[in-house]
């Protein structure tokens, strides 16, 4: 467990199930990335196990947070493709513009740094994803490739990579042609 000026964040759990999968299947919050939405809880329970085998592997994941009692959304960082950390945040609209983004974040780098500086913190986004562009530049990081959404059915998604450091070519492959 881990805490913020306002937050609380912990590992996720079994319990936080139906929370989770509220926020995963708002299409408000999923607008700019209608592939990562949710439309069944077995979805966010698989994800939910992903996530806790990230702590078991790389000792930070995703953190779900609360202010008080109150589901705030979810943040951290986990170690994507064994080269860099990887910074991810969703937050319920209620909680939008409001500094949340930054202090999840905030304690995920500081976190990230002190288990694994040697890799970087990088950030995915979609193209148009304005609010999270915003969210992540406030934070440091920044912005060195621009690119197809590897994987992506819709063949003009474009992705956003930032990182808080230059990338050397073997990672910026590893993390882009997935």
């Amino acid at each position: 467990m881990s805490s913020t000026a306002r937050l609380t964040l912990r590992a996720p759990e079994q319990a936080d199930l139906e929370r989770v999968f509220s926020l995963y299947a708002d299409p408000l919050v999923w607008g700019p990335d209608p592939l990562s939405r949710h439309d069944d809880p077995a979805q966010t329970e698989r994800m939910i196990g992903s996530w806790r085998a990230a702590w078991d592997r790389d000792g930070l994941g995703m953190w779900t947070a609360w202010a008080g009692d109150e589901f705030v959304g979810i943040g951290g960082c986990f170690v994507r493709y064994g080269v860099a950390w990887n910074l991810g945040f969703r937050l319920r609209p209620p909680y939008w513009g409001r500094g949340f983004a930054q202090e999840v974040s905030a304690a995920a780098i500081h976190a990230a740094g002190e288990l694994r500086p040697d890799l970087a913190v990088t950030a995915y986004l979609l193209e148009g994803n304005d609010r999270s562009s915003r969210a992540v530049e406030r934070t440091g990081l920044r912005h060195v490739w621009r690119g197809p959404d590897a994987g992506n059915p819709d063949t003009t998604a474009i992705r956003l990579l930032y990182s808080d450091r230059p990338l050397p070519p073997e990672t910026l492959s590893a993390l882009t042609e997935r």
